[in-house]
């Protein structure tokens, strides 16, 4: 039933693409283009950078109909074994990273890599399965270096044409390491690769940062003049431990990882946070309790929920000023005269996020990869204007692959991103890159091309996705509704367009004359937007 839902769209898809073929081009003149006031820009198009009412189906551009029939494939696999090593044929692509989950067009015509695609179709041990590097040149060495981490692609589509090139339709699978590389003797580039093992997305603490001891064995760190717990109190503290913790999670095994230091810390820590916790059995009850002064205000600094990502070694200092005040002047107060009742009444339920150990529970969050992943979707949402995320944000992992691939940035950051192990890492470092990405300049002149607030949703895949064109050069290319500092070169072409409905034009950096991509133009008025740019990754600057 779910491979004829899928027939039936594309039928449909293609039956809109003809109605588009048919229609008579009117491409408008670049003279009135470039004469377009930024005003009547404002009024048309900007609204197409997120939800706006766009007309063109986004989804006609992530099927790569320019690539004509192509027959689908069968019998591949799921995945490869974690940490497996195996060899593969080799793709070599120069400003192109391919993430898992993201689609890679091909137009095969040099003999070696026919013959590359030839032997993953034949292939019995990972069939149609291809290794995807990205190679780069170095400014100051024109040699051709390949990078070390890439990413399988499974060809999902493929057709022979009568030339003997063929076109290919891929999908990235998952990331490896390059060990070693060699032309077999067909002429095809293979290498020796090695699957990296994913880590699982990181929940709790526990996860991020190893097993904590049980708050119960703590006590035994507390002051001396801290009384005993009442029996319903010791059975709430009771449950909410085993909740928490196995049995095997003791405060040894947690205490022999951590250095002199790390363990001061940890005793002040809990010191300060129970040396006065006094129950009082003749006036409180269960869920209420008494604090002193001192240790009052070390609550509610340590249960503030902080979003900051300032320095961890001035948090250890305020920790430890704060333990010396509730180790000191708050044991007197506890141990002085009986009369003396300035404490302060409290919910018990504050208390409920004291961290177990040393760090506070802010610190925990910087590294729980669903809370960032939810942060992420939140910020991609808000820039790009995509639909509910909710579906990736329940699985971290290809919610980090997913922004890496279609965030707008130069591909050597990209190639930064796959090459990060761990979701929490990456995640991070992708919202540090969403905050921070604002300007699109060219790589050579460093001139201004965009800003981010430009970016436009033309495919369904994201702003930015990879495109091949007839002479088999693959394009990164993010999809801008403005653009400035750039010169249009020759004529309007809708052959082999990678848009239908739109015809292409050069696009030339002014300053330097760098290519910088292509101007996009509606063949007839019912297109929405009229208009957009399409940017080379490759040629995009790095300190955006």
């Amino acid at each position: 039933m779910e491979d004829e839902r899928l027939l039936a769209m594309e039928r449909h898809q293609m039956e809109q693409i003809r109605e588009l073929d048919l229609e008579e081009l009117q491409v408008e003149e670049v003279d009135d283009i470039n004469n377009s006031s930024d005003d009547d820009l404002d009024a048309t198009d900007r609204s197409y950078g997120g939800a706006g009412e766009l007309t063109f189906n986004t989804s006609l551009a992530s099927l790569h109909t320019y690539l004509g029939e192509v027959e689908d494939t069968h019998g591949r696999l799921a995945f490869l074994e974690d940490s497996a090593v195996l060899n593969l044929p080799l793709f070599y692509l120069e400003g192109v990273v391919l993430f898992p989950e993201a689609t890679l067009p091909l137009r095969v015509i040099q003999p070696n890599f026919i013959a590359a695609i030839e032997r993953a179709l034949a292939q019995v041990d990972v069939p149609y399965t291809i290794g995807v590097v990205r190679v780069y040149r170095d400014p100051d060495n024109p040699r051709i270096k390949f990078a070390t981490i890439g990413t399988t692609a499974e060809i999902r589509q493929y057709r022979r044409l009568e030339d003997g090139s063929l076109n290919v339709v891929t999908r990235g699978q998952q990331r490896f390491r390059l060990r070693r590389r060699w032309i077999d003797v067909e002429g095809a580039p293979c290498g020796e690769v090695q699957i990296i093992q994913e880590d699982q997305p990181l929940r709790t603490p526990c996860d991020a940062f190893g097993k904590l001891t049980p708050l119960s064995n703590l006590r035994s760190h507390s002051l001396s003049c801290t009384q005993p717990l009442n029996a319903s109190r010791a059975k709430l503290q009771q449950s909410r431990d085993e909740d928490n913790v196995s049995e095997s999670n003791s405060e040894e095994s947690f205490e022999s990882v951590l250095s002199p230091t790390e363990r001061s810390i940890h005793h002040s820590a809990v010191d300060s946070c129970y040396g006065c916790d006094i129950m009082d059995e003749s006036t409180s009850s269960d869920d209420d309790k008494f604090l002193c002064e001192p240790d009052l205000h070390f609550g509610r600094s340590f249960l503030k929920d902080s979003e900051s990502t300032g320095s961890l070694h001035s948090n250890h200092q305020k920790h430890i000023e704060n333990a010396d005040l509730g180790s000191t002047s708050g044991r007197q107060s506890c141990q002085g005269e009986e009369t003396d009742r300035h404490r302060r009444k409290i919910n018990f339920d504050q208390f409920r996020t004291v961290p177990r150990a040393y760090w506070p529970h802010w610190v925990y969050r910087m590294y729980d990869s669903y809370c960032l992943a939810e942060r992420a979707a939140d910020m991609w949402k808000k820039i790009v204007g995509a639909p509910s995320m909710d579906g990736l944000v329940r699985k971290p992992d290809l919610l980090s692959f997913y922004i890496a691939s279609k965030i707008p940035v130069s591909e050597s950051t990209r190639q930064e991103l796959l090459e990060i192990d761990g979701i929490s890492y990456r995640l991070r470092r992708e919202i540090e890159l969403l905050e921070s990405v604002n300007l699109i300049r060219c790589k050579i002149c460093k001139t201004e091309i965009s800003r981010r607030s430009d970016m436009l949703v033309m495919s369904s895949e994201g702003p930015l996705g990879a495109y091949v064109n007839p002479h088999g050069y693959v394009h990164e290319i993010m999809t801008l509704y403005r653009a400035n500092g750039l010169a249009l070169r020759g004529l309007p072409e809708t052959e082999y367009s990678w848009f239908p409905g739109y015809a292409w034009t050069i696009a030339y950096c002014v300053a330097c004359e760098t290519q910088m991509g292509w101007l996009f133009t509606a063949t007839n008025k019912k297109l929405k937007p009229r208009l957009f740019w399409g940017i080379r990754s490759s040629q995009v600057a790095d300190d955006m």
